[in-house]
């Protein structure tokens, strides 16, 4: 495959990975479907890192405009082109990182939440086995409503997502640097005979 027509494809998709990551995160900001938690303060704490929104959205949707337009020039772009979207990519691998750590941290330290009638806090930080493991321990948390399961899906998301990034991102760096090197397949077009 053409190095242009394969970072045109990389860079379209990273469009919707992003878009994904950014909504993740904006809705793990309102647990339980309530403003009144991200008001008081308690959310869990992993969501204040913006993982999501900033580096796989964010850090990640500025390369996928560069990526998909070095691309876009036909079949491929040119070898400055092609440079400087590995710069772009590894920008989105450090995104995409940064995303995945977040994501991992927030799924084993668990949500915050109200546990014991009154305490509020993160019950499940620190607990050996973890709760991921054992369901039963889920409804340890009273308050924001089945927060363990909504906490879980959207860092589980995060984590896949991210990690699709990283690939792709790694992938437009050697892709970049096989353009770069060795030139692009752009053919000449022919004259009249």
């Amino acid at each position: 495959m053409c190095t242009g027509k394969c970072a045109f494809c990389v860079g379209t998709s990273l469009y919707p990975l992003a878009v994904i990551s950014i909504i993740c995160n904006i809705m793990l900001f309102f647990p339980g479907w309530d403003v009144k938690y991200v008001q008081n303060g308690q959310i869990t704490p992993e969501v204040k890192y913006m993982g999501g929104l900033v580096g796989g959205g964010i850090l990640v949707l500025i390369p996928a405009f560069h990526i998909h337009l070095t691309g876009k020039q036909g079949c491929c772009a040119n070898r400055c082109g092609m440079f400087l979207s590995i710069l772009f990519a590894a920008v989105g691998v450090v995104g995409a990182l940064y995303s995945f750590i977040v994501a991992v941290m927030g799924l084993i330290h668990g949500p915050y939440c109200k546990h014991l009638l009154v305490l509020w806090g993160t019950p499940f930080k620190d607990k050996e086995p973890s709760y991921l493991k054992d369901r039963s321990t889920w409804g340890t948390c009273i308050e924001p409503n089945n927060v363990v399961e909504f906490n879980v899906g959207l860092f589980s998301t995060l984590l896949v997502t991210s990690a699709l990034q990283l690939i792709l991102c790694a992938s437009q760096m050697i892709n970049g640097l096989f353009g770069c090197l060795c030139g692009t397949c752009k053919q000449k077009e022919k004259g009249p005979l």
